[in-house]
């Protein structure tokens, strides 16, 4: 028997590697300790802790009314519901895919119990035979993981680089005599250092190509971004009728699930008919359902707006916070996704317990999530946090990032060699 590893083995060996360097140090597989929970902290070994991780971030799932709706849906369903949705789907069901749809302008939607699960049904129905998938090369592993089951019926499927609208035209070109339809799969908001797909350059590919079809993937755009937040993409331009937009509620929106939503019937009635996840999936419990429903009415107000303007005020001021402390923050957006280069693996590994060790905790992006000298501090923002919070972590890291830097025999010029910054 070979003894020679393959690629699949490795990555798989790299990737247990790095999370026991991470568990030893404290930093990954924790657990709160908290009784309560209120948005700004957590408590890990008896330590409380401002907690910088969590993409939540409008803070909706402590707003009183989805509690209360959970609490009232399991007091008229129980804590679950258990049957395939292909024979019944519990009243909840109904009445969150429409206010959902209504939200998205009345397009037909499945809202599924992950977006994970989502992809994995949607992929391998919409992409035919006939058909070629692009991926950006950091469009979510969620998409390319359901992506993986294309090849076992010979799809032609490749990469691309990251946010290159000229080589993706290129490839669309070179392709679009053999194939009935190109689909390109993006992210909307790119889940690690919260860069945006170019979405209105997209929406003129698809009106110049009539094979391109858009797959957009914005779960990180969700609820803070968009008309009745309805994301990222959406707040580009109207709906493209050629966008199979997908989302979740995971995130800001407060609650759990995937949210599928096409640009006509025809694909919604074959995904709803054929796909495993409706067929033969349990379907979400209705507490979940419930509080769904508490936040799309929020989602339905003026609300919504106020709560997306006090996230992006104190995403500006990180900002502009983090420049002023002369930190290497990269690609500067409006997103609440922060991230701060720092270099190489054992910076991120020294930072991150560094400041544990002074009362914050936050997101280290590592390789193979990144490129092995792009390790970085990702840190989302959401609306719990004060000014104040946010000051006193950016001062923090200004204080602790040169003397681990030191630590590591690095320097702020690697790093803007590393990230390719403008000194």
């Amino acid at each position: 028997m070979s003894s020679i590893k393959t690629k699949h083995d490795q990555v798989l060996e790299i990737v247990n590697q790095v999370a026991t360097i991470a568990a030893k140090l404290g930093i990954v597989h924790n657990n709160t300790d908290d009784g309560i929970l209120d948005g700004r902290h957590i408590s890990i070994k008896g330590n409380k802790l401002l907690y910088f991780g969590s993409c939540g971030y409008l803070g909706l799932e402590h707003d009183a009314r989805l509690k209360q709706g959970a609490i009232d849906a399991i007091q008229k369903y129980g804590t679950q519901f258990s049957s395939s949705r292909a024979y019944v789907s519990s009243s909840y069901y109904q009445e969150s895919e429409h206010l959902l749809s209504t939200m998205f302008g009345g397009r037909p939607l499945l809202l599924l119990q992950s977006l994970t699960v989502g992809h994995m049904s949607n992929i391998p129905i919409l992409v035919g035979s006939d058909d070629a998938v692009i991926m950006d090369s950091q469009v979510h592993d969620s998409v390319q993981t359901a992506v993986q089951f294309l090849k076992n019926r010979d799809i032609h499927v490749e990469l691309v680089r990251h946010n290159r609208i000229d080589m993706l035209e290129s490839r669309i070109k070179a392709l679009k005599n053999d194939y009935h339809k190109i689909w390109y799969m993006a992210d909307g908001v790119y889940s690690m250092q919260g860069d945006y797909a170019p979405i209105k350059d997209l929406f003129r590919l698809a009106d110049q190509y009539e094979q391109l079809y858009l797959y957009i993937d914005d779960i990180h755009g969700m609820s803070w971004a968009g008309p009745n937040g309805t994301g990222y993409a959406l707040s580009q331009g109207d709906y493209h009728p050629k966008l199979y937009l997908t989302t979740g509620l995971t995130k800001a929106f407060g609650t759990a699930g995937g949210l599928l939503i096409y640009p006509e019937e025809s694909s919604y009635n074959l995904v709803k008919n054929t796909s495993k996840a409706f067929i033969f999936s349990i379907q979400m419990p209705p507490m979940v359902l419930g509080a769904s429903i508490a936040s799309a009415k929020i989602h339905l107000s003026d609300e919504i707006y106020t709560f997306q303007k006090e996230l992006k005020d104190k995403v500006l001021f990180f900002n502009s916070t983090a420049k002023k402390l002369g930190l290497p923050l990269i690609n500067e957006t409006d997103s609440p996704i922060g991230f701060i280069g720092v270099g190489k693996p054992d910076v991120g590994y020294n930072m991150v317990r560094r400041m544990m060790n002074h009362g914050y905790y936050f997101n280290l992006s590592v390789f193979p999530s990144v490129s092995y000298n792009n390790t970085g501090l990702r840190i989302p923002l959401n609306r719990m946090h004060t000014y104040q919070d946010i000051e006193n972590l950016l001062n923090e890291i200004a204080i602790q990032l040169p003397m681990a830097l030191e630590d590591s025999h690095s320097s702020m010029s690697d790093i803007i060699k590393h990230f390719k910054l403008v000194a």
